[in-house]
């Protein structure tokens, strides 16, 4: 079993495009799966924004689990 893990991430897009920002849970084996389903998760719109996804990533706080989850966004709350 590959350990993963839970990261709680900032949403990344900057004011106007997200008025309050927003929180996102995501689970993933290393920050480099977690980038990838980010960049497969967010809106076309929001391809502007690319370049500010690893940093937040980098910067979650990053929980490891205790059980084999499958990896993807959990939850989120954007603006």
């Amino acid at each position: 079993m590959t350990q993963k893990f839970l990261y709680l991430l900032n949403f990344w897009p900057t004011f106007p495009t997200s008025e309050y920002g927003g929180l996102l849970a995501v689970i993933g084996k290393d920050v480099n799966e977690v980038h990838d389903i980010l960049l497969e998760w967010r809106e076309d719109y929001l391809e502007k924004y690319d370049g500010l996804i690893m940093e937040k990533v980098v910067n979650a706080r990053i929980c490891p689990l205790l059980e084999d989850e499958p990896s993807g966004v959990v939850e989120a709350f954007t603006t």
